[in-house]
């Protein structure tokens, strides 16, 4: 197995560790955490995993293969780097970059591009017939500074932001104010550890942004809604990405017209800014929760959004499924969702 790190986004303390370890257990990747540090993730993994992260990751900013790690003071970081082989990262005729993160207000004492050239500069001695390219780097090198340490590696995959950017709600041809953002849908869906090819199905499925990403990292997806108008909606955002579902149907939740799938991603309407036909958002998950469970085999998943108000791990529970965990997410000042994981006993 390979020492690798990955560079985790800040916009959530937990989930991007989470998200992480779920798209590496769905794959059937054997791991070993090394270290948790502030918006970094050290383990033992084999390199090849690093592909899965990248296809599926929402809250993974990039990730590679880990050289060194020190303390954060400048002395420590020369000396570790002068031990460091680069034979094979850098060979002959390439070239190189050397990037220096920051993460929040650590090691502020440290200015980050005067050590960027610092390091390129040994390197350079190090690895002969190579060259610095700031521009085009045949191979770019991270250091990232977080909670007094220095983490150094080769940048081997980065997720960019850009499209998750693209399918944000009031991005799409059919716009709801309920709509969720395309990360935390995306993380919402690797949680539920759907395998490449398996059916993802969402019992509210709205605008389709849960669908729409489980689509986009390889599942067959399925979706249901109670208003032909939100069906018809998902449909069209669906066309907008070129995605061909199983099918979007039009009925209630309470009776499920489907015998199997593989997971249940869901946001279940709160009556802020959804209807819920006189019912209570406590009825409405419990209801589903009921409906779905004769759908699902031992070890399969559900992953919720609930308001944290619900208490939904506790409906989950006492309706026999086995919780697993729960992240909280502030959306706004009446508002902040509670994302749940159970499992099928």
């Amino acid at each position: 197995m390979a020492d690798l790190f990955f560079f985790l986004s800040g916009e959530h303390e937990h989930l991007p560790t989470s998200e992480l370890k779920a798209i590496l257990e769905t794959d059937g990747y054997t791991y070993e955490i090394s270290e948790k540090l502030d918006q970094v993730l050290r383990l033992k993994a084999d390199e090849s995993c690093l592909e899965a992260v990248k296809l599926r990751a929402a809250f993974t900013r990039f990730c590679g293969l880990e050289l060194f790690t020190c303390q954060a003071k400048t002395d420590a970081i020369v000396k570790k780097l002068h031990s460091t082989s680069f034979n094979d990262i850098l060979k002959q005729g390439q070239s190189f970059a050397v990037r220096v993160k920051h993460v929040k207000t650590f090691s502020s004492d440290i200015n980050g591009m005067s050590l960027e050239k610092k390091l390129g500069a040994l390197i350079l001695d190090k690895a002969e017939k190579t060259r610095v390219n700031l521009k085009k780097p045949d191979k770019t090198l991270v250091g990232i500074l977080t909670d007094e340490k220095f983490v150094f590696g080769l940048r081997l995959a980065e997720i960019p932001a850009k499209p998750f950017f693209e399918r944000r709600p009031r991005r799409k041809p059919f716009f709801h104010p309920s709509a969720m953002q395309a990360k935390l849908a995306r993380c919402m869906v690797n949680l539920s550890k759907p395998k490449t090819g398996e059916l993802v199905f969402d019992p509210f499925c709205g605008t389709g942004g849960m669908l729409i990403e489980a689509a986009f990292i390889g599942c067959r997806v399925l979706g249901l809604d109670v208003q032909r108008r939100m069906a018809r909606g998902t449909m069209k955002n669906m066309a907008h990405f070129k995605i061909d579902p199983e099918g979007v149907v039009v009925g209630d939740a309470r009776n499920i017209p489907v015998r199997r799938m593989d997971c249940v991603v869901t946001d279940p309407p709160y009556g802020r800014s959804t209807i819920t036909y006189k019912r209570t958002t406590g009825q409405i998950v419990t209801e589903v929760l009921l409906s779905i469970h004769a759908t699902l085999v031992k070890g399969q998943r559900v992953c919720m959004a609930a308001p944290k108000t619900l208490n939904v791990q506790n409906i989950g529970t006492s309706l026999g499924y086995k919780y697993l965990e729960s992240h909280f997410v502030y959306v706004h000042r009446t508002l902040t969702r509670e994302i749940v994981v159970f499992e099928k006993e």
